[in-house]
C-alpha cells in the first residue's frame, strides 16, 4: 500500500491539510509501502517550544513529562499548541518500505530527522530523560519518515550527540552562508545560542576582512562567552525584546549606520522589531526563530515605513547538513563548545 509522499494519507483532521498544518495525524506504526519506521533514541525539541514548556512547568520534570507525552498522544506527533513548533530525532531504521528500497540506507542505520517533528508520527513508550540545558528528550519510541522526509546519516566522526545538536539547527548557518555577502555588516540577535553561535561563523567567514558582525547577547556572562570565540568583531549588550534599545546600542558600533542583514536566532517571542529596525532600506531580515510571530513583523515593518527584505526561517536549505557539520569540523572553537555542551 503506498501513500502520498507527503504523508497526507496519515491526516485525520481536518482533512485536506498537509500534516504540518493538521491538528491531528495518525500514528499507526504499520508503515505504507513508502515510509520508514525509526525506533527513536531521542527528541530535540525546538528551543522555543522547550523554552515555553519549561517555563509553563516552573522546570518540573514531572510536570514536563507529562505536557509532552499528552501533547503526543492528542496530535499524534510532537508540535507544541503554544509555538506551534516542534524539534527533530535522531534513531535507527527499523524498517524501509519496500518503494523505499532504492536509497542509500539499511536497517539498522542511525540517522537524525531533518524534518519537524510538528510532522512526524510518533508513539512515545517511555520518556527515559530530560536534559534541561541542551532541549533533549530520551525517550523510548517509534516515527515515521514519509518519502519526501529529509534525513542525514550520523557522521562517524563525532559524537551523536553533537552532530545532532548541530543538525538542529543546519539551516540556519546553511541560509547565512547564502544571504551574508562580502563587506556587509551583519547583526546576529540570540548570538551566543547554538544556531547563533553557527551563524556568527558562517557570517564572519562571508564578510571578509571588510566586513562586521555584531552578536547581541542579553547579559554580561553571555558577552564575556561571545566574546571568548573571536566570531564577532563587535558585542552588544540589550533585551532583544527592546527595539529601540537594540537600535541604540547597534548605531554605536556601526558609526550611526544601518546594518545589510539581521538575523534572528532568539527563542523568545516580541523581538521581530528588534531585528527589523536596525536593517537598511532593501536590507535582509531572516528569522530563523520559531518565536517569530509573522503578523507583528510585517505590520512592524510595514509601520516604520521600512522597506526590506523578510525571510521565513525554512529548516531546510539545499546541502545544510553538509554545510553545518563542516562549519563544526573546521572550527575547533565551535568544536570545544558542543563538546562541553553536548557529550555526557
Amino acid at each position: 500500500m503506498i501513500g502520498c509522499k507527503y504523508g497526507t494519507h496519515r491526516v485525520i483532521e481536518p482533512k485536506g491539510v498537509l500534516p504540518q498544518a493538521a491538528y491531528k495525524i495518525s500514528n499507526d506504526m504499520n508503515i505504507y509501502d513508502n515510509e520508514m519506521l525509526i525506533d527513536i533514541q531521542a527528541l530535540n525539541i525546538d528551543s522555543a517550544s522547550f523554552t515555553q514548556i519549561k517555563n509553563v512547568c516552573d522546570k518540573d520534570k514531572d510536570k514536563m513529562e507529562k505536557m509532552i507525552l499528552d501533547i503526543v498522544a492528542e496530535r499524534g506527533k510532537m508540535q507544541n499548541p503554544e509555538t506551534g513548533s516542534g524539534g527533530m530525532l535522531i534513531g535507527t531504521i527499523k524498517e524501509i518500505g519496500k518503494n523505499l528500497k532504492d536509497r542509500d540506507l539499511e536497517v539498522g542505520d542511525k540517522i537524525a530527522s531533518l524534518v519537524s517533528l510538528t510532522l512526524t508520527p510518533l508513539k512515545i513508550e517511555e520518556i527515559i530523560d530530560i536534559k534541561m540545558d541542551i532541549d533533549r528528550v530520551e525517550v523510548k519510541g517509534t516515527a515515521v519518515l514519509f518519502e519526501s522526509g529529509i534525513y542525514a546519516k550520523l557522521p562517524k566522526d563525532m559524537e551523536e550527540t553533537l552532530a545532532l545538536a548541530a543538525l538542529d539547527v543546519a539551516g540556519a548557518p546553511a541560509q547565512t552562508r547564502k544571504l551574508v555577502k562580502k563587506d556587509q555588516t551583519v547583526l546576529v540577535l540570540g548570538a551566543n545560542g547554538k544556531s547563533g553561535l553557527l551563524c556568527c561563523y558562517e557570517a564572519r567567514k562571508q564578510v571578509g576582512e571588510n566586513g562586521k558582525v555584531i552578536g547581541l547577547v542579553r547579559s554580561e556572562k553571555r558577552r564575556k562567552f561571545l566574546e571568548e570565540t573571536g566570531f564577532c568583531h563587535e558585542i552588544i549588550l540589550a533585551d532583544a525584546t527592546n527595539p529601540t534599545k537594540v537600535l541604540e546600542e547597534v548605531m554605536k558600533v556601526t558609526d550611526g549606520k544601518e546594518i545589510d542583514v539581521a538575523i534572528n536566532c532568539v527563542n523568545i517571542p516580541n523581538t521581530e522589531m528588534s531585528t527589523i529596525l536596525p536593517v537598511k532600506e532593501g536590507g535582509i531580515v531572516y528569522f530563523f526563530s520559531m518565536a517569530t510571530s509573522f503578523t507583528k513583523a510585517a505590520l512592524g515593518a510595514e509601520g516604520i515605513g521600512k522597506d526590506v527584505n523578510m525571510i521565513i526561517g525554512n529548516g531546510y536549505s539545499r546541502n545544510h547538513a553538509d554545510i553545518t557539520l563542516e562549519d563544526v569540523r573546521e572550527s575547533k572553537t565551535i568544536m570545544d563548545i558542543f563538546e562541553k555542551m553536548y557529550i555526557n
